[in-house]
């Protein structure tokens, strides 16, 4: 227990240290702002309650928030890519469910899975972070050109950051 408390700590600290860091220098032209801190949202055992998922993805994006100065956008944009994880985890279950004790890894389910598992997540929160931005629906396809871009290379990183991270 103590040393999933840890390691989920050390994760979330490295993560918010890469955003705040590196990736919030990054943007290309208007279009393209990795937002790489979700992965901790994605990282979090199969078996985690909803309500603690919740609170964990609310302080998460309260981080980033904070650094950002962005006024609760990471925050509402992570609690529902939180809320509806759970229902992206049913629909793409493996057949014969989740490990117990896992963590949704690309190791453990598989590139595809992982994938599409990061793909739908990411999407969900980046459409909400960069419409809540946005706030008017005059530039609806210039701001889907952003989530869509911006969705593309954060998955880049994310994918490339749990190879790393499984050592692959």
């Amino acid at each position: 227990m103590i040393n999933s408390i840890l390691r989920y700590g050390l994760i979330f600290i490295l993560l918010m240290l890469l955003q705040v860091l590196l990736f919030n220098n990054i943007e290309f032209s208007g279009y393209i702002n990795p937002w790489i801190y979700i992965m901790f949202i994605l990282l979090l055992p199969c078996e985690i309650s909803s309500w603690l998922l919740l609170i964990i993805a609310f302080f998460t994006g309260l981080t980033i928030d904070l650094f950002c100065g962005s006024l609760g956008m990471h925050a509402s944009a992570t609690v529902l890519a939180g809320f509806v994880r759970p229902h992206v985890m049913r629909l793409i279950s493996p057949r014969d469910g989740y490990e117990p004790g896992s963590d949704p890894s690309m190791i453990i389910y598989g590139f595809k899975w992982y994938l599409i598992y990061t793909l739908t997540i990411v999407l969900i929160h980046h459409t909400a972070l960069f419409y809540l931005e946005v706030f008017r629906l005059t530039d609806f396809f210039r701001t889907l050109l952003r989530v869509i871009l911006s969705s593309l290379f954060s998955i880049t990183f994310i994918i490339l950051l749990e190879y790393a991270r499984k050592g692959k």
